[in-house]
């Protein structure tokens, strides 16, 4: 297969917008599922949640942020050229029925993943409210699409540079109060889905202690090798049971999984990634970079 690369364009600060030629992927791909990327032969494997599909001309759009040796060789690339490995969609689709109302919630790069899914729980009857936030407005990204898409669309920034000031969690706390009070005159909000870092998720799960009546469900895109759990990289501890992201996710009840483990294992290898992204950007700054060329982003 001829993975190649169709187009590619800057939607935020950092994070590329990359389509890919791969037909069989996007017939088979749902809401919620990743892939397992390579961008050439001796690149590292990375997973990247599906962010849109076109099954009509067989394309899959991801997200990338340029942070590591891989993702920075993978948004070093152009159209035109073709990625090693383009393989999924993997992961459980995620949960989508009819709810009635569902606020979905996207953090920083988390924000490209929710995109779909506002399609699917969409096209399952639901009236979908989308909530967008980043630490400030040049982090924002898939705006117009957001709110053409949603029934309701809301964004907040750390720094107040656009939308709320605040974080994204302030804005479902006033949704869920008002729906509390009384005064929310929509269909009843009965899951909120998070997509973004870590923590932000950890935020999210433990607001929600307030409103047992809502579902809350979060995606965790944490370390993956192999994508098909027989690595066990991507361990999470969900309700006291070890689960992996990969195949059991990478979607769970936010209020069953262990943040804090969770966080302290995507610490194990930090110090090896700098340092392997360090190198890679001296190597670039020499010309070497690792046999791949040292073009710049378009």
């Amino acid at each position: 297969m001829v993975f190649e690369i169709l187009k590619k364009e800057e939607m935020a600060a950092g994070v590329w917008k990359m389509v890919i030629d791969a037909p069989d992927v996007a017939k088979a791909s749902k809401a919620g599922q990743f892939v397992i990327v390579r961008a050439h032969d001796d690149s590292e494997r990375i997973p990247l949640t599906i962010a849109d599909i076109d099954r009509g001309k067989g394309t899959v759009m991801m997200s990338v942020q340029a942070l590591g040796k891989g993702t920075k060789q993978l948004t070093k690339m152009n159209v035109g050229e073709s990625l090693a490995d383009f393989a999924g969609p993997l992961g459980t689709p995620a949960d989508v029925k009819k709810i009635g109302t569902v606020v979905l919630v996207g953090g920083g790069v988390g924000i490209a993943p929710v995109y779909p899914q506002i399609k699917a729980y969409k096209e399952a009857g639901n009236r979908v409210i989308t909530i967008i936030g980043a630490r400030n407005k040049d982090l924002l990204m898939m705006e117009e699409e957001f709110e053409a898409a949603s029934d309701e669309h809301y964004v907040s920034t750390d720094d107040g540079s656009k939308g709320h000031h605040g974080f994204v969690t302030d804005i479902v706390k006033v949704l869920l109060d008002k729906q509390n009070a009384g005064e929310y005159t929509g269909e009843r909000i009965g899951r909120v889905v998070v997509i973004g870092p870590p923590i932000l998720m950890k935020v999210a799960a433990n607001l929600m202690t307030n409103y047992p009546d809502v579902e809350i469900i979060v995606s965790i895109n944490s370390m993956m090798v192999d994508g098909t759990g027989m690595c066990g990289g991507c361990r999470v501890i969900v309700g006291g049971e070890v689960k992996f992201a990969c195949v059991d996710g990478p979607e769970f009840d936010g209020r069953l999984v262990d943040f804090d483990t969770l966080m302290n294992r995507l610490m194990i290898y930090k110090k090896d990634e700098l340092a392997a992204s360090s190198k890679y950007d001296d190597e670039c700054a020499g010309g070497i970079c690792s046999k791949q060329v040292c073009s710049k982003p378009e």
